[in-house]
């Protein structure tokens, strides 16, 4: 028994105009449109609900302002939603009732999210990925790598917080929900996997010296590298504003680009990182910049020059950097 992943999140916002048209560039399928709400697909099925900030029957926020108020997170079978309701049973918040679509279980965790359960929503799905070719591995043969004139994420990969207590928050998923941390900063910092078997980090837990409870960012699995940079490209000729990236991370070994979301936050695209096993043993890590990336482009790219933003064609920045 073990959490499969991340089948739904719901953000609370004072802008549904402005967030439709966001998550629609950023790639999702728009699957739903009420007047205070809106539901959006990736390609396996993972739910993104946009909905506004005082519509009934949403939890409490954990900040002010548009943040992210739920995470559910899928299992196999109802039986496990049957032993993990008794994991949480006496938790504070716990919920047990029949939403569209089944049954959902949850509760609230110890920085005040409502965290959720329900039998996994999501399908497999059938889609082509880059081949890489290296020194003593020659996988793509004959074959281009792809170009993407935008991205299509695949899912939900993983959702970061800052929280209060990050070692409250680690026992509390750790206890109930069978997480595995990947790495940490000690005090600081804890990256947990759902199962032993899996990528990095499903949740990432950051405790600030301020105590700041929040969303730093939700993060969306997309195909390959390529495909972070051709959606970085296309978002950025939208208009929308890169808070980092494109760079890659030492600790997950995974490409991103983050951008700013109305929603709530910071959103990513990002791909390859790494996959663990039971064998895996967590690191500890001092927090700092070459820690967080290995490199990364200040500013984002220009997606019409494919340059970096402010720089000229010479390579010159067109105002001082400060």
């Amino acid at each position: 028994m073990s959490v499969l992943g991340i089948d739904q999140i719901t953000y609370g916002t004072d802008d549904l105009a402005t967030s439709r048209r966001f998550f629609l560039d950023w790639g999702l399928t728009l699957a739903h449109e009420g007047a205070d709400e809106l539901v959006f697909e990736s390609l396996n099925g993972c739910r993104i609900v946009v909905a506004a900030m005082d519509k009934a029957g949403l939890p409490p926020a954990i900040e002010d302002g548009p943040t992210l108020r739920e995470v559910v997170w899928g299992v196999e079978s109802a039986a496990d939603l049957d032993r993990y309701a008794d994991a949480i049973r006496g938790d504070a918040g716990f919920v047990d009732g029949e939403v569209a679509g089944g049954r959902r279980i949850g509760c609230t965790d110890p920085n005040g999210l409502a965290v959720r359960l329900q039998v996994s929503r999501k399908k497999a799905i059938d889609i082509d990925c880059a081949r890489v070719n290296t020194w003593t591995d020659k996988a793509r043969v004959n074959q281009p790598s792809p170009i993407y004139d935008r991205a299509t994420p695949i899912e939900v990969g993983h959702v970061v917080f800052f929280v209060a207590d990050v070692k409250a928050c680690e026992a509390f998923y750790a206890s109930r929900f069978g997480f595995v941390a990947s790495d940490r900063y000690p005090g600081r910092g804890a990256f947990l996997r759902c199962a032993d078997i899996g990528g990095h980090h499903d949740l990432f837990l950051l405790q600030l010296p301020t105590g700041k409870r929040g969303i730093n960012h939700v993060a969306f699995t997309v195909r390959d590298i390529h495909e972070v940079f051709g959606g970085g490209l296309h978002f950025s000729r939208c208009g929308w504003e890169t808070q980092l990236g494109p760079g890659r991370h030492p600790i997950s070994s995974a490409y991103f680009w983050y951008f700013k979301n109305p929603a709530g936050g910071l959103i990513e695209y990002y791909a390859d990182e790494d996959q663990l096993t039971a064998e895996w043993a967590a690191r500890d890590f001092e927090p700092g910049p070459t820690v967080f990336a290995e490199w990364a482009v200040d500013g984002g790219l220009d997606g019409h020059t494919r340059r970096q933003k402010g720089v000229d064609a010479s390579g010159k920045f067109l105002t001082e950097k400060k």
